[in-house]
């Protein structure tokens, strides 16, 4: 599962994905510095782990991980192959979620490629170019089902209207993720196509450092333009973090941090938002050999859990010892956590909830 980091160019997303990444991305302040997408494989900071790591004492421990992709920027007229925009949409559509940076700082030593500021105007160029696209596939799609739903097939006739709303909505401005749909017309109708703008999305507000805690009115004014999306957002000085981010020291990062009133780095907050973004959660294992952080799905059963250890758990799942993560820690472990009863055995319709210990049991 992958987030793509997007944007107008020299908005900071390449610098965004160093401050997340050790591989570090060309940063300069000039447009298309980014040409071909840098990915980069992220631990997700989770404190569980290391309350985890002193109950246990474990030779390894292992952190959940999400994969983060910087991709070149976009510009006007991308949609009609602009810039890099056959690439860059290309690249986007492989993605499980979107990072949007907007830049919502002032400062005329870097260039913006629109001459001024605005935030809200920046994103709507962005959307535009990436309903344009979607656009195009609803059509093709359209022109395939009407011919189907003329000839009296009921579930043809369906999808035909679902579309002609889809498309009605996209001419309209309007995003795939704002639409107003059934789970059953998205997952039937609208997730085979793949289309960009029905891909979850967080709004990243690039300011600087005096406007890292409250935000601005840049800030603001984009809030209010995405009030009525499925969309979340952040706020994150960009250039300050990655300025965190050279300091060897923790103490010195930590001084960094307070100084300007963060209690951690918002790159840490980003990483949770992006694995939230992606519907994932974590369950642990717990032994001397690796405490280790496992990465599922909201809403996978145990044989699903299972199956991401080794497709053999799945394949012969028989049972899963589930115990809570808040019990393990009060009681001090998995040998008291039993001795008092609190260890549940779970089947096949269990559904795993975030931060379970589990132990599967199967039989190949």
């Amino acid at each position: 599962m992958k987030a793509g980091i997007v944007g107008l160019p020299n908005v900071g997303k390449s610098t965004l994905f160093n401050c997340l990444s050790n591989a570090k991305a060309q940063s300069a302040n000039y447009p298309f510095c980014t040409i071909e997408p840098n990915v980069g494989v992220i631990n997700v900071p989770d404190e569980r782990l290391e309350k985890l790591s002193e109950i246990v004492n474990p030779e390894k421990v292992q952190p959940a991980v999400v994969e983060i992709v910087d991709i070149a920027g976009l510009v006007k007229g991308a949609s009609k192959g602009e810039g890099l925009g056959n690439k860059f949409l290309a690249n986007i559509r492989e993605t499980d979620a979107i990072i949007h940076v907007l830049r919502c700082f002032d400062n005329d030593n870097i260039v913006h490629v629109e001459t001024t500021i605005d935030p809200v105007r920046d994103k709507e160029i962005i959307d535009f170019e990436l309903q344009i696209k979607d656009l195009e596939a609803v059509d093709k799609r359209i022109d395939k089902t009407k011919k189907a739903s003329r000839t009296g097939d009921k579930e043809a006739t369906k999808e035909f209207d679902v579309l002609v709303r889809v498309k009605e909505a996209l001419e309209s401005a309007t995003s795939v993720r704002a639409i107003d749909l059934t789970e059953k017309e998205r997952e039937e109708y609208i997730k085979p196509l793949q289309l960009i703008t029905d891909k979850p999305v967080l709004y990243v507000c690039n300011v600087d450092d005096k406007s890292a805690v409250t935000g601005n009115a840049h800030v603001d004014a984009l809030k209010e333009a995405i009030k009525n999306e499925d969309a979340q957002m952040l706020i994150l000085a960009v250039g300050t973090e990655a300025d965190i981010n050279e300091l060897d020291d923790y103490e010195e990062r930590q001084i960094f941090l307070e100084d300007i009133g963060l209690t951690e780095p918002g790159a840490s907050k980003l990483i949770r938002s992006a694995y939230k973004l992606l519907k994932l959660q974590t369950y642990f294992t717990a032994g001397v050999k690796e405490v280790r952080a496992w990465t599922i799905h909201i809403g996978d059963t145990a044989p699903q859990a299972a199956g991401v250890i080794h497709t053999d758990f799945e394949k012969g799942f028989i049972r899963a010892e589930v115990i809570k993560y808040t019990d393990f820690i009060e009681f001090g472990g998995e040998k008291q956590v039993k001795e008092l009863g609190k260890m549940k055995v779970e089947g096949k319709e269990y559904i795993v909830q975030d931060g379970d210990m589990m132990n599967f049991r199967f039989n190949v």
